[in-house]
């Protein structure tokens, strides 16, 4: 493969900072931030205490009044402008991200970057068409209105595998209703978020709309229990979310969470094989199966399962594994090293309870990054239902292959699992399909595609993958709360005299 040497970018040169109103803190503590592909140390990230806590939650309670009362037009334009600074520096981020997080470069130009971009944009332009209402009433004389205004100050607690936009699922509804946000990124990879705020910055945002800290899971309790926070939007764990539920229920926050899935990618033995391969391939290994909506269930009809199996094993093991920045790259290392030991811990279990492992399924050796954090694309068939492969999330490059047989016994698999975020269908008859889509307790479903998303459509789970949307008008509503104000129309008014003259 293509010999690299990485870029050297002048942010990862500066002391890393956080961000806390308007002003970049420089902190004792640092924690080193590794590259997965390399194992070595990329930059110290700058270690929040509580009281940069507080700091930050003070900050952002301090800006709320005064950015709640920008007008619509003027919020529009600086999270406008925001987008554009992301796309004159688009390269730079993306190398970060691949930097940071392990992912190939063209995912993160053409999904992680690109999707942050227009999203921002996209909200943009909603900060203009938030309104309220005028509603009827039974009352003579009443006239009743409802407004809807920001909810205040928001904790965003973000993830590792897609660092820049998921902070970006939160800041840009959050912005654009008039809240102001405390982010919470990942320790993990936490460069991409902490050169977004020197963006943020450079675009004039008022001081305090906007802060991050950065730490472990203590820092997210604080935020979460925190007095001065008013809403958390949290992406992560399952465990992790029933955590937070938990934890702000002293203070009845509001609380959104995107959660875990194990969504179920079926195909019908009358579906394109070509098309469901390419879709069952890439729905598991993309982003190196780190991802929610992964479709680590590969439900198959059984006429056809083992030829797809068999086309799947020769396509992983045709995968070139490697830097993310060399162009042959087409998967990617694990974030860490103790995650790789989870993920595979998993298929020591599938086989211990029965399934079959047809490719993969050890850590893989990429030449001249012995020190990365690589997994071979894993192909594990036999497996049923019940068993722990099949039922938790792995979060990594595992697919297992469950045959079923008619569409009764189907969908009782599908359903069979605590998650609800997505499913897949491929089949050449679109009523079929249809019908089945409705029975599929998810909160998305794609047919004869996978893992389709644009900033307009929302997106987010049911059962244990957690609960609100993101993406899309919907998004905006846990961000906003109405207020019901009336007026009696015919109090008294001033008298002749007592009033304006004309």
């Amino acid at each position: 493969m293509t010999a690299i040497v990485e870029p050297d970018i002048a942010f990862l040169r500066r002391p890393q900072r956080l961000y806390i109103g308007g002003e970049f803190v420089t902190t004792a503590g640092r924690l080193p931030t590794v590259n997965p592909a390399t194992g070595g140390v990329l930059a110290e990230a700058p270690l929040a205490t509580e009281r940069e806590v507080d700091d930050a939650v003070a900050a952002a309670r301090s800006a709320f009044p005064s950015w709640r009362a920008v007008p619509p037009t003027r919020r529009a334009r600086l999270l406008w402008d925001l987008a554009d600074r992301l796309e004159q520096h688009a390269d730079e981020l993306a190398t970060i991200e691949v930097l940071d997080n392990g992912k190939p470069l063209w995912e993160a130009q053409a999904v992680d970057i690109a999707l942050t971009i227009e999203l921002f944009r996209y909200y943009a332009g909603w900060t203009t068409k938030i309104t309220g209402s005028v509603q009827p009433n039974s009352i003579p004389g009443m006239l009743s209105m409802v407004r809807r205004e920001p909810v205040g100050v928001v904790a965003a607690i973000t993830p590792w595998n897609f660092p820049l936009l998921e902070v970006a699922y939160k800041l840009g509804p959050a912005l654009a209703a008039g809240c102001t946000v405390v982010v919470k990124p990942s320790e993990l990879a936490p460069l991409s978020t902490l050169r977004l705020m020197e963006l943020v910055h450079e675009a004039g945002f008022p001081a305090g709309t906007v802060n991050v800290v950065v730490g472990g899971p203590e820092i997210g309790v604080q935020l979460v229990r925190h007095a001065g926070v008013d809403k958390v939007a949290f992406t992560g764990q399952t465990a992790t979310g029933k955590a937070i539920v938990g934890a702000a229920a002293d203070t009845l926050k509001r609380v959104t969470l995107e959660l875990g899935g194990k969504s179920p990618n079926i195909v019908f033995a009358d579906a394109d094989l070509d098309a469901a391969t390419g879709g069952a391939f890439g729905g598991l290994f993309f982003n190196q199966g780190q991802a929610c909506v992964a479709g680590s269930r590969l439900l198959v009809e059984d006429r056809v399962a083992d030829e797809l199996v068999e086309r799947l094993v020769g396509r992983a093991r045709s995968l070139r594994l490697g830097h993310g920045l060399q162009p042959e790259t087409q998967m990617g290392p694990l974030i860490s090293s103790r995650h790789r030991e989870r993920v595979l811990g998993y298929v020591t279990t599938a086989t211990e309870d029965g399934a079959e492992v047809a490719t993969g399924g050890a850590a893989a050796a990429v030449d001249g990054f012995e020190g990365g954090f690589f997994v071979q694309p894993t192909v594990i068939s036999g497996v049923g239902n019940s068993m722990r492969v099949a039922q938790e999330e792995i979060f990594g490059p595992v697919l297992s292959v469950i045959r079923w047989h008619d569409v009764d016994e189907l969908t009782e698999l599908a359903n069979a699992v605590p998650y609800g975020l997505a499913a897949g269908i491929w089949s050449s008859d679109t009523s079929k399909a249809l019908r089945l889509a409705e029975r599929l307790d998810v909160g998305t479903v794609w047919i004869n595609t996978y893992g389709m998303f644009d900033v307009a459509v929302p997106f987010g789970g049911r059962k244990q993958s957690g609960f609100g949307r993101e993406l899309g008008e919907e998004a905006l509503e846990p961000y906003l709360q109405s207020k019901s104000v009336w007026l009696d129309l015919d109090a008294a008014v001033p008298t002749s005299g007592q009033g304006i003259s004309r």
